[in-house]
């Protein structure tokens, strides 16, 4: 897997790691349960957005379906069936609400209005 740079971190950033303030007010920061399987806990993973019952990250597998990886490979084969595929689901689910709530875009259309699937 390649590496990835991390963004330059802010002095405020770096005074806190040093001072080891951030570990005490991460410890009263509460579990956030996103959906039925993401979760995002101080414990695990350093409150990232991770699969419930795992240190699996939720960019993780958003990246690899953005590589074009099917949601069957990710789950069974690339994380070895320890994510269902309503995970998958519920993580690009997550993700589309992200982003389009930044934009203050509905989250989904309004009912009735979903295009035809084309047959197969």
């Amino acid at each position: 897997m390649e590496n990835r740079l991390e963004a330059p971190r802010q002095p405020a950033q770096i005074a806190l790691m040093k001072s080891g303030t951030n570990r005490s007010s991460h410890r009263s920061q509460k579990r956030i349960e996103l959906g039925q399987y993401v979760v995002a806990d101080p414990e695990i993973c350093h409150g990232k957005p991770t699969f419930k019952g795992t240190r699996i990250m939720v960019w993780q597998v958003l990246e690899d379906v953005a590589e074009g990886r099917s949601w069957e490979f990710i789950c069974n084969q690339r994380w070895g069936g320890r994510i269902p595929l309503a995970a998958v689901g519920e993580a690009v689910r997550l993700a589309q609400e992200a982003l389009l709530g930044l934009y203050r875009h509905p989250a989904s259309r309004p009912p009735g209005k979903r295009p035809a699937l084309a047959a197969a």
